[in-house]
């Protein structure tokens, strides 16, 4: 690879001056034809990425660069295109009944856009197949936040692995390239090549760098990872095709800061979590149940430290009274700075959003849905970070983790956490990355002697393995 690097600058004009760090991480993609930016968010992968197009097509090596990214980001692209790329350029975006509107012209460099969800169906895989047998030698092919390929089972991992085939230059971008396991980085690395780890099969990759245990569920054999091992082995091999960045290394950035708050449950839900965690140990153990509705089960348990549970028949049924809100509302008392807070429930967004409206005004507070359209979702973070009546932000972590800026906060405040690490750290990165100029306070919401505690355990193995697997200091958390 090294002999592919960039020597000098000069081979390559920059529109938009970059930082030290991105200027070293084309040095070493720029030519290369398969490579990973590991770039933590806020770091400016896109710019990267971006740059990198820009730089084959200088080079007459590409005409096409196609994004493939979550729906949050990839309408994102079109913005920072036109900021970054020196080159005239196409933008295209794919929409289902859009694709003879695709101009295929050589002189100028065209970004096309699609979302990864459109790679889950028909239209989206025959639309992209047909193309790449016209401009597969000519183009390069970017997966933005490349975990969303990592499951090998799923149909669009399946489809964006057998297309790449057709494309002579891949790049895969994201900050947290192992947010489970080192497994994480089979389908990540085999959409580039597979021999760039060493292993075409996903079965030897894992008896390569896990061991595994086997456990009777449902009637039949699943086997889980019992520990990880060959992982500087890993490492190694990574460090062939990728560049690895951390904020922490190359951006002068305020630290993070973090805190916790711990409360007590009630003495009627802990009634019902007792008797729902003797229900819920019963439905584990049962092997004619399914995962699905064990799943269910483990879930209540998580709702009812969280100030609600919902009962078999669908329905919503209200604690009383809610620790964690009253505690949340304690918080937002001591500071007259920015929040955002995080809810993994509509049935709290909701909640939490009213209790704030009645305290401080309607307009003091804005949300983040599922539901929600691109369009409102912006307008909503615009309110946050420009107008200072307009306090608070209360959301989805799922929602809101990716591709959006929330410099304005000064404080962020889980009000509940979920088992996935990418959604914990791409949600706090939403405040903590370029603009913004003070410490960010992390405040976790902990239910003494729950799941909330399982939870966050979890997160913290997750994150020793991460960094163990890249080579890292462990972040210091929690």
């Amino acid at each position: 690879m090294q002999s592919n690097n960039l020597k000098k600058e000069q081979m390559y004009n920059y529109k938009t001056q970059p930082f030290k760090h991105q200027r070293y991480a084309l040095t070493q993609g720029a030519r290369e034809k398969n490579f990973a930016y590991f770039m933590e968010m806020g770091t400016g992968k896109t710019k990267v990425a971006i740059d990198n197009a820009c730089y084959l097509f200088q080079q007459t090596l590409i005409n096409y660069a196609i994004v493939i990214a979550p729906n949050s980001v990839y309408q994102n692209w079109q913005k920072e295109i036109s900021i970054h790329s020196p080159e005239k350029h196409n933008i295209w975006t794919w929409k289902v009944d859009s694709e003879k509107k695709l101009p295929l012209n050589d002189s100028k460099l065209t970004f096309i856009l699609m979302n990864v969800e459109a790679l889950s169906h028909k239209s989206g895989v025959k639309f992209l197949d047909k193309l790449l047998q016209v401009i597969g030698l000519r183009s390069m092919m970017i997966v933005d936040e490349s975990t969303t390929i990592k499951n090998r089972t799923a149909r669009r991992t399946k489809a964006i692995l057998k297309l790449s085939t057709l494309v002579k230059y891949k790049r895969i971008l994201t900050g947290s390239p192992v947010t489970k396991s080192p497994l994480d980085l089979f389908t990540q690395c085999a959409f580039l090549d597979w021999k760039l780890l060493g292993y075409e099969s996903f079965f030897t990759y894992r008896s390569r760098y896990a061991v595994m245990h086997t456990m009777e569920m449902n009637g039949r054999q699943v086997m889980f990872p019992k520990y990880y091992t060959n992982l500087d082995e890993l490492e190694s091999r990574l460090k062939m095709f990728s560049y690895r960045c951390r904020k922490k290394d190359c951006l002068d950035l305020p630290e993070k800061l973090y805190s916790q708050r711990y409360i007590d449950l009630t003495e009627e839900q802990k009634k019902v979590y007792i008797d729902l965690k003797k229900r819920a140990m019963a439905v584990v153990k049962d092997e004619t149940i399914s995962y699905a509705n064990k799943l269910t089960e483990v879930l209540r348990l998580h709702q009812v430290v969280n100030g609600f549970v919902k009962t078999d028949e669908g329905n919503i049924k209200e604690f009383k009274t809610n620790p964690k809100l009253k505690e949340l509302m304690s918080i937002l008392e001591e500071t007259e700075d920015k929040c955002i807070i995080w809810a993994n429930y509509v049935f709290n967004i909701n909640q939490i959003k009213k209790a704030i409206g009645d305290a401080y005004g309607k307009d003091s507070v804005v949300s983040i849905y599922g539901e929600d359209s691109v369009e409102v979702r912006k307008s909503a973070v615009e309110n946050f970070q420009h107008n200072d009546r307009c306090r608070f932000l209360v959301g989805n972590p799922t929602v809101g983790g990716y591709g959006l800026t929330l410099t304005a906060a000064r404080y962020v405040i889980y009000f509940s956490n979920s088992y996935n690490l990418e959604v914990r750290q791409q949600s706090e990165d939403r405040a903590h990355r370029i603009g913004q100029g003070v410490a960010v306070t992390y405040v976790d919401l902990i239910a003494n002697k729950s799941i909330d505690e399982m939870i966050l355990g979890s997160l913290e193995g997750k994150i020793e393995i991460s960094a163990k697997t890249l080579g890292e200091e462990a972040q210091k958390w929690l």
